[in-house]
């Protein structure tokens, strides 16, 4: 699981500030959850090949459709800023250049976890949830499962349910888009 690095609370701005300030190197894996900056576990094969395949399988619709972030932060709120290990974003033509994706651009995250399935699913999803992100799916690759999350309510999901091998799932807001799970899990 990870553990705070600094002792805040802080702000998504002094966040920003400590890396301007060279305190967090930009190569730090951490980000802002809670006011707390936190310490992101290291990325392991299977997490990375499965970034990898979310990345191929969504590249269609980065055509003027959505733009796709890669373990890029979100901005969620003035304490809030994840680094999901996917999102799928309204496109913008600047990619973002002038200030990070806030929940309204946030169309679809996705987290994949092999040993941070406690920590996604208690602490993250319901964060994701306050903030109104439509849907969030968490791939949970020691189960071999992908969990999707839908209708943020009051912090917490109304709709989830879990899709197994040789199932297929749409992401909500491109409903045209069917994938195999068993694409998405390797």
């Amino acid at each position: 699981m990870a553990l705070p690095v600094l002792k805040g609370p802080f702000t998504v701005e002094a966040y920003q500030r400590l890396g301007e300030l060279g305190v967090l190197r930009e190569d730090a894996r951490v980000e802002l959850i809670d006011g707390q900056v936190v310490e992101m576990t290291p990325i392991g094969p299977a997490h990375g090949s499965c970034v990898n395949r979310l990345n191929t399988l969504f590249a269609a619709l980065a055509a003027r459709a959505a733009t796709l972030g890669v373990q890029n932060p979100i901005v969620l709120g003035e304490r809030q800023a994840p680094q999901p290990d996917f999102a799928v974003l309204r496109h913008r033509d600047d990619g973002y250049r002038a200030r990070h994706p806030g929940p309204a651009d946030v169309l679809l995250v996705i987290e994949v976890a092999d040993t941070t399935v406690a920590y996604d699913g208690d602490v993250k999803i319901p964060l994701y949830a306050r903030a109104g992100v439509p849907e969030v799916w968490l791939v949970n690759l020691p189960a071999d499962r992908i969990d999707v999350h839908r209708q943020p309510v009051a912090g917490k999901y109304a709709s989830v349910r879990t899709v197994s091998r040789g199932e297929t799932l749409s992401p909500l807001r491109f409903p045209n888009v069917i994938l195999r799970t068993d694409d998405i899990l390797g």
